[in-house]
């Protein structure tokens, strides 16, 4: 049985290998929004059949012919997400995706009370709402650049991910791993009416396998684990550690120095997810404690 303490380390760390997307999109040289997705797409597919076939001793069939309608809706939301993500990384600035996707544990809370009748405790609003002032701290330079159309797609990404979350927490316990594959399949056949060609440079290649594999891959492996034994407002709360670390990986690699106040919000964002991260366990302690 998983601990709800090994689901707040996977949520966290899904925050961090997702953190490097943003960076890796602004490295494409030549192609456009749908190839990238497209073979992003289809490298998440094939890393996550990897990870069933060494999981399940080479037995991959059987978990997708055992899928249920609950788990095609988390392979559809999935896959919206996807989609409205890299199209709004191409349409405006990465802190402007990000601070719109720290919309996502108020949707997840919302959506897991309405859904799964899951209780938000008073201290994981206080988390959620440390951490949207620290993204506001952080963008707070740049709002006014970003293309509304930009801000839309991050949104919807954002729904869309808590829609996953919630979903994935009333399945429970379940592996559903193949349904978090399909996704992959789904966004990538999406692409296609799309696509200027499949032909791109061996580079904006490498770049988007990269991220379909490495980055989104393992992050959604991790997202999945952490939903059997996290609250659904807290996964995406957890996560958030994406968007304290996207901004300081843009600077690092190619010295896109951020303002004063992206730095002050990243640090207000991660406090919020350590103290979220801590005081729930905290409390599960106590309450055994009593027991």
């Amino acid at each position: 049985m998983q601990t709800y303490f090994r689901g707040v380390i996977y949520a966290v760390s899904a925050g961090v290998f997702l953190s490097g997307a943003g960076l890796t999109v602004r490295y494409i040289e030549s192609a456009d929004q749908w190839q990238v997705l497209f073979y992003r797409s289809l490298s998440f597919f094939i890393t996550l059949i990897i990870f069933m076939a060494v999981k399940n001793k080479g037995r991959v069939m059987p978990a997708f012919q055992a899928l249920t309608p609950v788990d095609y809706i988390v392979s559809l939301a999935l896959a919206g997400g996807f989609i409205f993500y890299i199209l709004s990384l191409f349409s405006t600035l990465v802190a402007n995706t990000v601070l719109m996707l720290s919309a996502g544990p108020f949707i997840a809370a919302i959506l897991g009370w309405l859904v799964l009748r899951e209780i938000v405790h008073y201290k994981t609003w206080i988390a959620m709402i440390v951490a949207i002032l620290g993204v506001g701290i952080m963008v707070s330079g740049g709002l006014g650049r970003g293309d509304l159309i930009g801000y839309l797609y991050a949104l919807l990404a954002a729904l869309s991910f808590s829609i996953m979350v919630v979903v994935l927490r009333a399945a429970g316990q379940r592996d559903v791993i193949a349904a978090t594959a399909l996704a992959g399949l789904v966004a990538a056949i999406f692409c296609l009416p799309f696509l200027p060609g499949f032909s791109v440079s061996a580079h904006d290649l490498l770049l988007s396998c990269f991220m379909g594999s490495m980055q989104v891959g393992f992050g959604f492996i991790l997202i999945t684990l952490a939903s059997r034994s996290v609250p659904a407002a807290q996964v995406p709360l957890l996560a958030l550690t994406e968007t304290a670390l996207a901004p300081i990986w843009v600077w690092w690699f190619i010295n896109e120095v951020p303002q004063t106040a992206t730095l002050i919000g990243g640090a207000i964002v991660l406090v919020a997810v350590i103290y979220q991260g801590t005081a729930v366990e905290l409390r599960c302690a106590e309450t055994k404690a009593l027991q």
